[in-house]
């Protein structure tokens, strides 16, 4: 832009100060003139102008009430008028409300014109410019929205956020918390998968995660993992939460009665009905970002998960049934209708656990 010849549109009722500004600056600039300021605004339609001088007297329309009309279309146009002392009053008022940019008395003097002239065009250059690079900003702003609002898909929005204001060291730093972790698997899957398209199931895993997760938002939980058929929830991380043993045990059983609505679709197309079975413990875990300098995981781990899972593998034959821990019934059985079963074991513990099946609210 700092090559290109600018253009000025001179607006003038006497014709012998058109051509005498014509031949002063063609030269330098590309010059338009008009001898109205109606014929001015025929020019701006048609013609791209960096800089507008107009006379203040003239018939019909003065300098100012043209470069007023000149306002709304044509805003970054720099603006400036030829006016004698007797108009002086209405141009500073013109000035002040940013309708004129600079004043030129008459008769001008074609050296100082012309450096006035030059300085306008650098601000226009200038302006220019910085349109450009806020452009550049709210693109590039907009892209970054854009790419932390794909990355929130895979990673919950508090993680991202906290990540952001973390610093290279920290980022690794893990925290326990005390959470409620909840595990949702779809009985029988492999089999269900066996008998339909691997595009089938892509769209069956899609809209069961997508019925499922939004249960789990509306309990203030948040998906760490999707594996398989598996969800893995948590309530209590990484945003701390009050009720999280509550809220995991209304949120599985919300996620039962969606279960009809995937049926609804899918019963059809695959011949039984889809079941899941779910395990929900409490406890303290450890939570934290994890992996290397190429790539991190936010993960929780801990006992208190790996049970979870182990819970949630005890449905196995018992489809569309919600299994509870110890630690979860002692804060939720005043809400809840329970059925105890007979102490389990579990893949790598020692002892065997308690667990309840939840048959619905009190």
């Amino acid at each position: 832009m700092q090559d290109e010849k600018l253009s000025i549109l001179y607006v003038d009722d006497e014709e012998q100060n058109l051509i005498s500004f014509k031949a002063a600056f063609r030269r330098h600039y590309t010059i338009y003139t008009a001898n109205s300021g109606k014929a001015g605004l025929e020019i701006l339609q048609n013609e791209k102008v960096s800089l507008i001088i107009t006379d203040q007297r003239m018939p019909e329309m003065t300098g100012v009430q043209f470069l007023e009309k000149v306002i709304p279309a044509y805003p970054d146009t720099i603006r400036m008028i030829l006016t004698g002392f007797s108009d002086i009053e209405v141009i500073i008022d013109a000035i002040n409300t940013g309708r004129v940019f600079r004043y030129i008395t008459k008769p001008w003097d074609s050296g100082e014109l012309k450096m006035t002239i030059d300085n306008a065009c650098q601000l226009f250059r200038l302006q220019q410019n910085n349109k450009s690079l806020l452009e550049e900003l709210h693109t590039r702003v907009h892209e970054q929205e854009r790419t932390l609002k794909l990355f929130q898909k895979y990673v919950p929005e508090e993680v991202v956020r906290k990540a952001l204001l973390s610093t290279e060291e920290s980022i690794f730093e893990g925290e326990t918390k005390e959470v409620t972790v909840l595990f949702c698997d779809i009985r029988g899957f492999t089999t269900i998968s066996e008998q339909i398209t691997p595009k089938e199931v892509v769209a069956l895993l899609n809209a069961y995660y997508g019925t499922m997760t939004e249960s789990i938002r509306r309990h203030n939980g948040t998906v760490n993992q999707f594996v398989g058929d598996e969800i893995f929830a948590c309530f209590g991380a990484p945003v701390s939460q009050v009720n999280n043993e509550q809220n995991a045990v209304f949120c599985a059983l919300e996620m039962m009665k969606r279960l009809d609505k995937l049926n609804e679709v899918f019963f059809d197309k695959l011949g039984q009905k889809i079941e899941i079975g779910i395990g929900i413990n409490a406890g303290e875990v450890v939570v934290g970002n994890t992996g290397s300098e190429d790539h991190i995981g936010y993960s929780i781990t801990g006992d208190t998960v790996n049970t979870g899972k182990r819970i949630e593998s005890l449905t196995k034959d018992f489809p569309d049934t919600i299994l509870i821990s110890d630690s979860v019934c002692h804060k939720v059985e005043h809400l809840l209708q329970l059925k105890t079963w007979e102490p389990m074991s579990l893949k790598g513990k020692r002892d065997k656990i308690q667990v309840y099946e939840v048959l619905g609210r009190k």
